[in-house]
């Protein structure tokens, strides 16, 4: 503890034993000790006392499309993680796609490492992506350090991101399972999205009935039967439909190694409120009813679904036409999704604790990433101070992703993000944000 530069002190520190109040020391970017509230100051540390704001782990974020290269202004690697950072997110794991070239050869990640690396407020890593052809370029990405893989089983929506069939989806996890690698999936079956009623137009009660349960249900059970075929890790991404639940109690059962995702606007809007011709609602799969949120949060709590992650999905203003069938899916959530699931969670009566498990454990655990996600001694020291029963009214203007739609504009949510910290150094306070001091991660070996 002599050589500690920094201390954190708090009257509530959410650890993994629990939330207390404590002292951090931090030194050479990692925590060195958490210490009872009144431990003396090492000399020569300096001391930030945050007074009764909660001192929280940084999220880890493990589904953002960052879009850049190639579609940069949809968004990019300075806005968004200015945006993970002012939400205190601490590290984002980039999705494949949507970006020029995507991330399914090793000289394209190359790519995008070259430009994420100066622009980077926190820390970046990357998921490579899975296509009908490239099944020989999986494990060189995956030597190259990339956290696993992303596969679509119905169309991606940009034309050099293609969906894998059955036999495809086959062929991929099997060579993933050869050397223990992750798949993690966008579930929504074709055949059942083809079937589906596909009116277009402005009514959301159109584009809910085209976007339907089973579609979910049984592209997640294709999968699941997949991976217990060939022992193979998936995970589940952006879980929306709620009667896929006891199709992933069962397969657990049995041993298949699955976990899941779902995301902040599943578990805080409902369809019932979306108004017709509001497409910064739009995404795929869509949000639900009231009463299937209602079973999202109950697997949240049974440990059914893992963890929570934005699934930030910007485009430009014009993308998001009044008609849902033509209108651009993805909600921007990266600044926001810390007080919108907290808001939610307390009315539901959840702790900050049990976001923390979601947002941050959880989401570290399946990246793999044993430096990240708690605060203890060892892990990197990254953080969020944290204010969570002051409220504010969400005004696109002060959002820092690059285009400003938002699903929760004008709502009030509770908890205010006050600082945020990158392996010990402040990286936004107040609105003002450091120059970008963010790593790329790679996979650990």
């Amino acid at each position: 503890m002599s050589d500690a530069e920094l201390v954190l002190r708090s009257t509530r520190v959410i650890t993994p034993e629990g939330t207390r109040a404590a002292t951090v020391t931090v030194s050479a970017g990692r925590i060195t000790a958490v210490l009872p509230y009144r431990a003396e100051v090492p000399a020569g540390a300096r001391l930030e006392d945050v007074g009764d704001h909660v001192l929280l782990p940084g999220l880890v974020d493990t589904h953002v499309h960052v879009n850049d290269p190639g579609r940069t202004e949809w968004e990019g690697f300075w806005t968004a993680t200015r945006a993970a950072a002012a939400g205190g997110i601490t590290t984002l794991i980039d999705m494949p796609l949507n970006s020029l070239p995507p991330t399914t050869t090793v000289d394209h990640l190359r790519t995008k490492q070259r430009v994420a690396r100066d622009k980077a407020h926190v820390d970046v890593g990357f998921w490579g992506g899975a296509l009908p052809d490239n099944a020989t370029d999986l494990r060189p990405l995956h030597e190259a350090g990339v956290f696993g893989f992303k596969a679509f089983l119905s169309p991606s929506g940009v034309d050099e991101f293609p969906h894998l069939d059955q036999g495809q989806l086959a062929r991929s996890l099997a060579e993933i399972a050869g050397f223990d690698g992750l798949l993690i999936v966008h579930a929504e079956d074709p055949d059942h999205l083809a079937s589906a009623p596909q009116h277009g137009g402005p009514k959301y009660a159109d584009f809910l009935a085209s976007r339907p349960h089973d579609a979910e249900d049984t592209a997640i059970a294709h999968l699941l039967a997949q991976a217990k075929r060939l022992h193979a890790r998936v995970h589940v991404l952006h879980l929306s439909s709620g009667d896929a639940l006891p199709l992933i109690r069962a397969a657990r059962a049995e041993g298949v190694r699955v976990t899941v995702e779902t995301c902040p606007h599943y578990l805080t809007l409902t369809a019932e409120e979306v108004p017709d011709g509001a497409s910064e609602f739009k995404c795929c799969p869509p949000i639900r009813e009231a009463a299937n949120q209602d079973l999202l949060w109950a697997a949240l709590a049974d440990g059914t679904i893992d963890c929570v992650v934005t699934d930030h999905s910007p485009s430009t203003v014009d993308l998001k036409t009044e008609d849902f069938a033509t209108a651009w899916g993805g909600i921007s959530g990266l600044q926001l999704s810390l007080p919108a699931v907290w808001t939610e969670a307390r009315r539901r009566g959840h702790g900050l604790e049990d976001v923390v498990r979601w947002m941050s454990t959880r989401t570290a655990a399946l990246a793999g990433l044993g430096q990240k996600g708690a605060i203890e001694v060892g892990r990197d020291a990254d953080f969020a101070v944290f204010a969570p029963d002051e409220t504010f009214a969400v005004d696109p203007a002060r959002l820092q992703h690059r285009n400003r739609v938002t699903a929760y504009a004008g709502k009030t949510l509770y908890g205010v993000v006050k600082s945020t910290w990158l392996r010990g150094e402040r990286i936004v306070a107040g609105g003002e944000f450091t120059a970008p001091s963010g790593i790329l991660l790679t996979r650990p070996q």
